[in-house]
């Protein structure tokens, strides 16, 4: 190994950022300081560059390792969460180990939460400081390879994981498609019309629902709930409990005469959002995918009382089996999308809009059933006494969302929804609308051309969130109404609208057990309660979990186009990953030395991610690096310091201590 004064050769690389980096912290003193003040330290070149990690950047440093033998790298820039990859590539390709390269985040931990340009300097020092203090200790390391197993598991049958299967099967490779619920379609099997082309849902929907259902490298497994994983990327293990239809699959028909001769019906709470009627066995409607009732045993007659037996009398095929059990099936899998879809906000916790209590205050899900052909009403547009059509309609944006009492961010899809209700309500019954907005947001293809053909069509907007909506009447005018009270901020007046009709355009908000769903794939949830992305803008369909990705409104409120987009993102990534045959995985792990280890097994207990296993035969515990993630936990945890993690050890970090800690007052010239 070449030396400088007993040491490596360290180059220090300091980035402007543009004025990210620049405008806070005096990049030009901080090259200058690395230079002088960290020449004993190994230091023999230090260089600043508007953009660091772009082409010239990055060839600035290769040239330094080829022609002044640099043999580590500290690069002060963003956080290593962005570009560590980039900065160790570029010292790969100059015939550096990529883990002698260290980065130093000096905008995220410096200049983005300061605002005192020489704090920040002298803290900028500091961060690099202890880089190099770091890097000097860091040891060679090796990428570990693993294969990839070419099936895939997509949990969730909406628009975005039919999307994710089937361009996954089209490719050749195996799918098992999982959704809890009995047949797939999610959200969009439910709607009559898509913004902003008025497509018919069911027209783009269903004969992809069939597609999924008979393509031959699709394993389509409903009414069925993923309940353990194990493993790593390219070689997870999944227990999936498939639920109890009580029929035979392979003796049904479909011929739904069970369901006709049902004598017993429920109100539908799940697929026709309450407003219509079901039997207690049933499909969620007839273009259902897979074709297979399911009986509903909290409401049948033979499961409550033992009596009936109707549809098992009436099945041409003797398909119905009430002894079916649930089974567990076990599949082995390369790598997991989730595509889990959303959930509506429940317009009841805005008790002032009276939804639940006022009978003709609809939520958005419950006129999307109401202007479905195939829905309750057959399509019609009425009351909540089935007969009267409404000649004043109000429609209220933004029901849940925009709003700090319950979900702060904005839902994506309101407008534009309230949008299509405006025109649907016109062309269907000619009644008197009023849409009530705080903000039109309408920034996709053909979406506001939309907004100006529904002005056109005679909508009557108002900008103002609504405060009330009461059935108080005060005169002869508004009696039988429901009266909306809001502040009409283009007059800058209160105003009260009866209507005959409240539609709420309620929004999006995450999985009730999104957190559950989350821990159960080792992912996490953002402060919302979405799933977190490994970066928002560089990589949103990817997670912290290597082999799991998340696609559609899992990881936010979006569209169906977006979430389209999305599925076919996650299944592009995947399809990258199966035609490379393995994967190249961060050699930043735990390492047991066992000649220390105890066997008193605390380690195994606190792994999140189930890497350690205890071998009884020696008694010692064992880390499988593919499954580690060198989070530190055992670490940190162990009683006889019996683990030590790569890349991280006591040595490396107690340096970079000592470097954040230097004296870094300016050295004079």
């Amino acid at each position: 190994m070449s030396t400088n004064n007993g040491k490596p050769k360290v180059g220090v690389y300091v980035c402007h950022c543009g004025t990210n980096i620049a405008h806070t912290v005096d990049v030009e003193q901080v090259r200058d300081w690395a230079a002088q003040a960290l020449g004993a330290e190994g230091v023999v070149i230090a260089r600043d560059y508007k953009f660091m990690c772009s082409s010239p950047g990055q060839e600035l440093i290769e040239k330094d390792i080829k022609e002044l033998g640099l043999e580590r790298v500290v690069v002060a820039a963003c956080s290593p969460h962005l570009h560590e990859m980039t900065f160790r590539n570029a010292s790969k390709r100059a015939g550096l180990n990529p883990y002698l390269t260290e980065l130093a985040s000096i905008r995220e931990q410096v200049s983005w939460v300061h605002t005192d340009k020489g704090l920040a300097t002298e803290k900028a020092k500091a961060v690099v400081a202890g880089a190099v203090e770091r890097v000097v200790k860091n040891e060679p390391l090796d990428e570990i390879k693993v294969p990839i197993h070419p099936a895939t598991l997509v949990v969730g049958g909406g628009i975005t994981g039919i999307q994710a299967a089937l361009e996954i099967a089209n490719a050749g490779y195996k799918v098992y498609l999982v959704e809890r619920e009995p047949s797939i379609g999610g959200h969009m099997a439910q709607f009559d019309k898509t913004f902003p082309t008025l497509d018919c849902a069911a027209c783009i929907l269903t004969p992809r629902m069939f597609e999924t259902g008979m393509h031959p490298n699709i394993e389509l497994l409903t009414w069925s709930e993923v309940t353990q994983v194990a493993g790593y990327v390219g070689n997870f293990t999944v227990t999936i409990k498939k639920k109890p239809r009580y029929l035979k699959e392979e003796l049904c028909t479909g011929c739904r005469i069970c369901v006709e001769k049902c004598p017993k019906k429920v109100i539908d709470h799940v697929y026709e959002a309450g407003i219509g009627y079901r039997k207690a066995i049933y499909t969620s409607s007839a273009q259902a995918v897979p074709k297979f009732p399911v009986i509903d045993t909290a409401n049948c007659n033979f499961f409550q009382k033992g009596t009936c037996k109707v549809c098992e009398k009436s099945c041409p095929t003797n398909a119905i089996d009430y002894e079916q059990k649930e089974q567990f099936l076990k599949v082995d899998v390369g790598n997991i999308i989730l595509a889990t879809g959303y959930d509506l906000f429940d317009a009841r916790r805005v008790s002032n809009y009276g939804y639940g209590r006022l009978a003709n205050v609809f939520t958005s899900i419950e006129f999307e059933r109401m202007c479905n052909a195939a829905g309750p009403t057959s399509g019609k547009i009425v009351l909540r006494d089935g007969q009267t059509t409404p000649k004043t309609v109000g429609i209220i944006h933004c029901v849940g969302s925009r709003d700090r009492n319950y979900n702060n961010y904005c839902s994506s899809i309101c407008c534009m929804q309230s949008l299509k209700f405006a025109h649907l309500v016109k062309e269907r019954t000619g009644a008197t609308v009023y849409d009530f907005y705080i903000d039109m947001r309408t920034p996709m293809k053909s979406y506001d051309e939309f907004y100006q053909r529904v002005l056109e069509e005679g909508t009557l907007f108002v900008r103002g969130k609504v405060a009330q909506v009461s059935d108080a009447a005060r005169n002869a005018q508004e009696e039988g109404k429901l009266i909306i009270q809001v502040e009409d901020t283009l007059v800058g007046k209160q105003r009260r609208i009866p209507v005959d009709m409240v539609i709420l355009s309620t929004g999006m908000q995450p999985r009730h057990d999104a957190k559950e769903v989350g821990k159960l794939f080792g992912i996490g949830c953002s402060s919302d309660g979405w799933f977190t992305e490994k970066h928002a803008k560089l990589d949103p369909v990817a997670t912290m979990t290597e082999g799991v990705l998340i696609a559609g409104t899992a990881a936010g409120p979006k569209d169906i186009p977006a979430s389209v987009a999305q599925g076919s993102a996650a299944a592009a990534r995947v399809l990258n990953l199966i035609m490379r045959h393995e994967v190249t995985l961060e050699p930043i792990k735990a390492i047991i030395k066992q000649w220390q280890c105890s066997g008193c097994r605390i380690c195994n207990g606190l792994c999140p991610f189930n890497a350690i296993s205890f071998r009884a035969e020696r008694r010692v515990s064992e880390i499988n690096p593919a499954l580690c993630q060198g989070c530190g936990t055992c670490v940190a945890a162990c009683p006889a310091g019996a683990i030590s993690g790569s890349g991280f050890s006591n040595d490396q970090i107690l340096a970079q201590i000592d470097g954040l800690l230097m004296d870094v007052n300016p050295v004079s010239a």
